[in-house]
Protein backbone atom coordinates (compact mmCIF):
# COMPACT_ATOMS: atom_id res chain seq x y z
CA UNK A 1 0.00 0.00 0.00
CA UNK A 2 1.36 3.41 -0.97
CA UNK A 3 1.92 5.81 1.92
CA UNK A 4 1.04 9.46 1.61
CA UNK A 5 4.02 11.69 2.28
CA UNK A 6 3.07 14.54 4.58
CA UNK A 7 5.22 17.57 3.92
CA UNK A 8 6.33 19.87 6.71
CA UNK A 9 6.31 23.59 6.01
CA UNK A 10 9.74 25.04 6.72
CA UNK A 11 10.02 27.78 9.33
CA UNK A 12 12.40 30.67 8.73
CA UNK A 13 13.29 33.17 11.43
CA UNK A 14 14.23 36.64 10.11
CA UNK A 15 15.57 39.01 12.75
CA UNK A 16 14.04 42.17 11.30
CA UNK A 17 10.27 42.53 11.50
CA UNK A 18 8.67 44.48 8.65
CA UNK A 19 7.28 47.91 9.49
CA UNK A 20 4.61 49.59 7.40
CA UNK A 21 5.90 52.56 5.46
CA UNK A 22 9.43 53.34 4.36
CA UNK A 23 12.08 52.81 7.01
CA UNK A 24 15.05 52.42 4.73
CA UNK A 25 16.35 49.66 2.50
CA UNK A 26 16.56 47.02 5.23
CA UNK A 27 12.85 47.32 5.96
CA UNK A 28 12.03 47.04 2.28
CA UNK A 29 14.26 43.98 2.06
CA UNK A 30 12.60 42.15 4.95
CA UNK A 31 9.10 43.18 3.84
CA UNK A 32 9.62 41.75 0.37
CA UNK A 33 11.44 38.63 1.54
CA UNK A 34 8.84 37.87 4.21
CA UNK A 35 5.99 38.21 1.70
CA UNK A 36 7.82 36.13 -0.92
CA UNK A 37 8.64 33.25 1.41
CA UNK A 38 5.11 33.11 2.81
CA UNK A 39 3.71 33.07 -0.70
CA UNK A 40 6.04 30.15 -1.47
CA UNK A 41 4.69 28.20 1.49
CA UNK A 42 7.26 28.98 4.18
CA UNK A 43 6.31 29.91 7.70
CA UNK A 44 8.13 33.13 8.56
CA UNK A 45 8.66 34.35 12.12
CA UNK A 46 10.67 37.25 13.48
CA UNK A 47 11.85 35.84 16.80
CA UNK A 48 13.41 32.69 18.25
CA UNK A 49 10.61 31.75 20.64
CA UNK A 50 10.31 28.47 18.75
CA UNK A 51 13.09 26.51 17.09
CA UNK A 52 13.12 27.39 13.36
CA UNK A 53 14.45 25.33 10.48
CA UNK A 54 16.69 28.19 9.32
CA UNK A 55 17.71 31.71 10.27
CA UNK A 56 18.23 34.78 8.11
CA UNK A 57 20.09 37.48 9.99
CA UNK A 58 20.70 41.09 9.08
CA UNK A 59 21.28 44.26 11.05
CA UNK A 60 20.14 47.87 11.08
CA UNK A 61 23.41 49.51 11.87
CA UNK A 62 24.19 49.41 15.58
CA UNK A 63 20.67 50.44 16.61
CA UNK A 64 18.60 47.88 18.59
CA UNK A 65 15.95 47.46 15.89
CA UNK A 66 16.44 43.75 15.28
CA UNK A 67 14.52 41.16 17.26
CA UNK A 68 17.57 38.96 17.87
CA UNK A 69 21.30 39.16 17.25
CA UNK A 70 24.21 36.88 16.53
CA UNK A 71 24.63 36.01 20.22
CA UNK A 72 21.10 34.58 20.23
CA UNK A 73 21.84 32.66 17.04
CA UNK A 74 25.00 31.24 18.60
CA UNK A 75 23.04 29.95 21.62
CA UNK A 76 20.45 28.45 19.27
CA UNK A 77 23.12 26.70 17.20
CA UNK A 78 24.84 25.41 20.35
CA UNK A 79 21.67 23.46 21.07
CA UNK A 80 20.71 22.79 17.44
CA UNK A 81 23.90 22.82 15.36
CA UNK A 82 22.09 21.70 12.21
CA UNK A 83 20.13 24.94 11.85
CA UNK A 84 21.70 26.97 9.02
CA UNK A 85 22.12 30.72 9.25
CA UNK A 86 22.25 33.15 6.32
CA UNK A 87 23.94 36.45 7.20
CA UNK A 88 23.05 39.45 5.03
CA UNK A 89 25.71 42.20 4.97
CA UNK A 90 24.75 45.60 3.57
CA UNK A 91 26.96 48.13 5.33
CA UNK A 92 30.46 49.22 6.30
CA UNK A 93 32.32 51.90 8.23
CA UNK A 94 33.46 54.01 5.29
CA UNK A 95 29.89 54.86 4.25
CA UNK A 96 28.87 56.41 7.56
CA UNK A 97 32.34 57.48 8.69
CA UNK A 98 32.11 55.24 11.76
CA UNK A 99 34.61 52.87 13.37
CA UNK A 100 32.43 50.07 14.79
CA UNK A 101 30.47 48.59 11.89
CA UNK A 102 33.18 46.43 10.27
CA UNK A 103 34.06 44.93 13.64
CA UNK A 104 30.41 44.28 14.42
CA UNK A 105 29.88 42.50 11.11
CA UNK A 106 32.97 40.35 11.57
CA UNK A 107 31.69 39.18 14.97
CA UNK A 108 28.20 38.57 13.61
CA UNK A 109 29.61 36.54 10.74
CA UNK A 110 30.99 33.94 13.16
CA UNK A 111 27.57 32.20 13.26
CA UNK A 112 26.92 32.34 9.51
CA UNK A 113 26.78 29.26 7.29
CA UNK A 114 26.34 31.44 4.21
CA UNK A 115 27.05 35.15 3.83
CA UNK A 116 25.17 37.38 1.40
CA UNK A 117 26.67 40.70 0.31
CA UNK A 118 24.49 43.27 -1.43
CA UNK A 119 27.23 43.99 -4.00
CA UNK A 120 30.56 42.63 -5.19
CA UNK A 121 32.08 45.96 -4.22
CA UNK A 122 31.00 45.42 -0.61
CA UNK A 123 32.27 41.84 -0.63
CA UNK A 124 35.67 43.04 -1.84
CA UNK A 125 35.70 45.80 0.79
CA UNK A 126 35.16 43.34 3.65
CA UNK A 127 37.47 40.74 2.09
CA UNK A 128 40.21 43.34 2.36
CA UNK A 129 39.56 43.65 6.09
CA UNK A 130 38.19 40.49 7.67
CA UNK A 131 36.07 38.26 5.41
CA UNK A 132 37.57 34.97 4.20
CA UNK A 133 36.58 34.57 0.55
CA UNK A 134 36.82 30.78 0.87
CA UNK A 135 33.73 30.76 3.08
CA UNK A 136 30.36 30.16 1.36
CA UNK A 137 29.01 33.47 0.14
CA UNK A 138 26.91 35.08 -2.56
CA UNK A 139 26.20 38.51 -3.98
CA UNK A 140 22.50 39.39 -4.23
CA UNK A 141 21.81 42.87 -5.55
CA UNK A 142 18.95 44.81 -3.95
CA UNK A 143 15.61 45.08 -5.71
CA UNK A 144 12.49 47.10 -4.95
CA UNK A 145 8.88 45.93 -4.92
CA UNK A 146 8.04 45.30 -8.58
CA UNK A 147 4.32 45.77 -7.90
CA UNK A 148 5.08 49.42 -7.15
CA UNK A 149 8.36 50.33 -8.81
CA UNK A 150 8.00 49.55 -12.50
CA UNK A 151 8.38 51.51 -15.78
CA UNK A 152 4.73 51.42 -16.88
CA UNK A 153 3.76 55.06 -17.38
CA UNK A 154 7.34 56.28 -17.72
CA UNK A 155 7.66 57.87 -21.15
CA UNK A 156 10.92 58.28 -23.11
CA UNK A 157 12.45 61.73 -23.29
CA UNK A 158 11.69 63.74 -26.44
CA UNK A 159 14.06 66.49 -27.63
CA UNK A 160 11.37 69.20 -27.39
CA UNK A 161 10.83 68.46 -23.67
CA UNK A 162 12.81 69.49 -20.59
CA UNK A 163 15.14 66.69 -19.55
CA UNK A 164 14.18 65.85 -15.96
CA UNK A 165 16.64 64.21 -13.62
CA UNK A 166 15.58 63.20 -10.13
CA UNK A 167 17.02 61.99 -6.86
CA UNK A 168 15.45 61.01 -3.54
CA UNK A 169 16.84 60.48 -0.07
CA UNK A 170 15.44 60.01 3.43
CA UNK A 171 18.74 61.09 4.96
CA UNK A 172 19.93 64.71 4.93
CA UNK A 173 23.59 63.67 5.34
CA UNK A 174 25.88 65.58 2.95
CA UNK A 175 27.53 62.26 2.02
CA UNK A 176 24.32 61.35 0.21
CA UNK A 177 25.63 63.56 -2.59
CA UNK A 178 24.09 66.93 -1.80
CA UNK A 179 27.27 68.77 -2.79
CA UNK A 180 26.83 67.41 -6.33
CA UNK A 181 23.08 67.99 -6.37
CA UNK A 182 23.70 71.60 -5.34
CA UNK A 183 26.21 71.96 -8.16
CA UNK A 184 23.71 70.51 -10.66
CA UNK A 185 21.04 72.86 -9.31
CA UNK A 186 23.31 75.87 -9.75
CA UNK A 187 24.32 74.83 -13.29
CA UNK A 188 20.68 74.47 -14.32
CA UNK A 189 19.90 77.87 -12.79
CA UNK A 190 22.78 79.49 -14.68
CA UNK A 191 22.03 77.69 -17.97
CA UNK A 192 18.25 77.72 -18.50
CA UNK A 193 18.75 77.35 -22.26
CA UNK A 194 20.18 73.82 -21.80
CA UNK A 195 16.72 72.41 -21.07
CA UNK A 196 17.39 70.52 -17.82
CA UNK A 197 15.31 70.16 -14.68
CA UNK A 198 16.30 68.74 -11.30
CA UNK A 199 13.66 67.19 -9.04
CA UNK A 200 14.56 66.44 -5.41
CA UNK A 201 12.37 64.20 -3.23
CA UNK A 202 12.77 63.73 0.51
CA UNK A 203 15.10 65.54 2.87
CA UNK A 204 18.23 67.65 2.43
CA UNK A 205 20.66 69.58 4.66
CA UNK A 206 19.10 72.58 6.37
CA UNK A 207 21.83 74.89 5.14
CA UNK A 208 21.20 73.97 1.49
CA UNK A 209 19.10 76.47 -0.47
CA UNK A 210 17.94 75.33 -3.89
CA UNK A 211 18.09 77.78 -6.80
CA UNK A 212 16.12 75.95 -9.49
CA UNK A 213 15.23 72.46 -8.25
CA UNK A 214 11.64 71.36 -7.89
CA UNK A 215 11.31 69.82 -4.44
CA UNK A 216 8.93 67.26 -2.96
CA UNK A 217 8.30 66.14 0.60
CA UNK A 218 9.44 62.64 1.57
CA UNK A 219 7.37 60.02 -0.23
CA UNK A 220 7.25 56.25 -0.42
CA UNK A 221 5.40 53.50 -2.22
CA UNK A 222 3.05 54.35 -5.07
CA UNK A 223 3.33 58.11 -4.49
CA UNK A 224 7.11 58.01 -4.78
CA UNK A 225 7.02 55.75 -7.84
CA UNK A 226 4.53 58.07 -9.55
CA UNK A 227 6.86 61.04 -9.13
CA UNK A 228 9.88 59.08 -10.31
CA UNK A 229 8.11 57.93 -13.46
CA UNK A 230 7.52 61.55 -14.51
CA UNK A 231 11.28 61.96 -14.96
CA UNK A 232 13.76 60.73 -17.57
CA UNK A 233 16.95 60.04 -15.64
CA UNK A 234 18.10 59.41 -12.08
CA UNK A 235 21.14 60.85 -10.34
CA UNK A 236 22.84 59.42 -7.26
CA UNK A 237 25.95 61.13 -5.98
CA UNK A 238 25.89 59.19 -2.73
CA UNK A 239 29.35 57.97 -1.70
CA UNK A 240 30.33 54.40 -0.86
CA UNK A 241 26.82 52.94 -1.17
CA UNK A 242 27.01 49.16 -0.65
CA UNK A 243 23.79 48.62 -2.60
CA UNK A 244 21.20 51.35 -2.23
CA UNK A 245 17.46 50.78 -2.41
CA UNK A 246 16.89 54.34 -3.69
CA UNK A 247 18.95 53.38 -6.74
CA UNK A 248 16.86 50.24 -7.33
CA UNK A 249 13.65 52.25 -7.07
CA UNK A 250 14.79 54.77 -9.67
CA UNK A 251 16.07 52.12 -12.07
CA UNK A 252 12.93 50.01 -11.78
CA UNK A 253 10.81 53.04 -12.70
CA UNK A 254 12.65 53.12 -16.05
CA UNK A 255 15.25 55.76 -15.21
CA UNK A 256 18.87 55.27 -16.29
CA UNK A 257 21.31 56.60 -13.72
CA UNK A 258 24.12 59.13 -13.51
CA UNK A 259 26.27 58.21 -10.51
CA UNK A 260 29.28 59.39 -8.52
CA UNK A 261 32.45 57.47 -9.37
CA UNK A 262 33.02 56.77 -5.64
CA UNK A 263 29.55 55.33 -5.29
CA UNK A 264 30.40 51.75 -4.34
CA UNK A 265 27.94 49.12 -5.57
CA UNK A 266 25.74 51.39 -7.69
CA UNK A 267 27.47 50.60 -11.04
CA UNK A 268 26.67 46.90 -10.50
CA UNK A 269 23.01 47.73 -10.00
CA UNK A 270 23.01 50.04 -13.03
CA UNK A 271 24.74 47.43 -15.19
CA UNK A 272 24.74 48.98 -18.70
CA UNK A 273 22.12 51.58 -17.80
CA UNK A 274 24.32 54.17 -16.12
CA UNK A 275 27.18 56.60 -16.57
CA UNK A 276 29.67 57.97 -14.03
CA UNK A 277 29.94 61.67 -13.31
CA UNK A 278 33.24 62.80 -14.77
CA UNK A 279 35.53 65.70 -13.87
CA UNK A 280 33.39 68.12 -15.85
CA UNK A 281 29.84 68.05 -14.50
CA UNK A 282 28.21 69.92 -17.39
CA UNK A 283 29.78 67.56 -19.94
CA UNK A 284 28.55 64.58 -17.90
CA UNK A 285 25.00 65.92 -17.81
CA UNK A 286 24.97 66.55 -21.56
CA UNK A 287 26.46 63.13 -22.30
CA UNK A 288 23.87 61.51 -20.05
CA UNK A 289 21.03 63.12 -21.97
CA UNK A 290 22.63 62.26 -25.31
CA UNK A 291 22.91 58.59 -24.28
CA UNK A 292 19.54 58.28 -22.55
CA UNK A 293 17.77 56.26 -25.25
CA UNK A 294 20.52 53.63 -25.41
CA UNK A 295 20.78 53.48 -21.62
CA UNK A 296 17.02 53.13 -21.22
CA UNK A 297 16.90 50.22 -23.65
CA UNK A 298 19.65 48.45 -21.70
CA UNK A 299 17.80 49.09 -18.45
CA UNK A 300 14.47 47.74 -19.67
CA UNK A 301 16.24 44.59 -20.86
CA UNK A 302 17.59 43.83 -17.38
CA UNK A 303 16.19 45.95 -14.51
CA UNK A 304 16.70 45.20 -10.81
CA UNK A 305 13.92 43.13 -9.28
CA UNK A 306 12.71 42.60 -5.75
CA UNK A 307 11.19 39.28 -6.81
CA UNK A 308 14.53 38.08 -8.20
CA UNK A 309 16.26 39.23 -5.01
CA UNK A 310 13.83 37.31 -2.80
CA UNK A 311 13.94 34.19 -4.96
CA UNK A 312 17.74 34.18 -4.68
CA UNK A 313 17.53 34.04 -0.87
CA UNK A 314 15.01 31.20 -1.11
CA UNK A 315 17.36 29.30 -3.41
CA UNK A 316 20.12 29.50 -0.78
CA UNK A 317 17.67 28.27 1.88
CA UNK A 318 16.87 25.24 -0.25
CA UNK A 319 20.55 24.39 -0.72
CA UNK A 320 21.40 24.78 2.96
CA UNK A 321 18.44 22.77 4.22
CA UNK A 322 19.00 20.04 1.64
CA UNK A 323 22.47 19.50 3.12
CA UNK A 324 21.47 19.94 6.75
Amino acid sequence: MLSILRTKTGTVAINLKPIKGSWGGANQWTTQLTRWLRHQGWRVVHDLKQVPDAVIMTHTGLAPMTSFGFEHVRKLKDKHPGIPCIHRINDNDIRKETSEMDDFLAKSSSVADHTVFVSSWLQAYHAGRWFDGNRPHSVILPGADTRVFHPLGNLPWLPDQPFRIVTHHWSDNWNKGFDVYAEIDEWIHDNPDKGFELWVIGRWPKDLTWKSARTFAPASGHKLASILRQCHGYVSASRYEPGAMHVAEGLQCGLPILYHRDTGGTPEMANDAGLPIGDNLSESLLEFRKSISKLRTALLNNPPSGARMSASYESILHRLLAHA
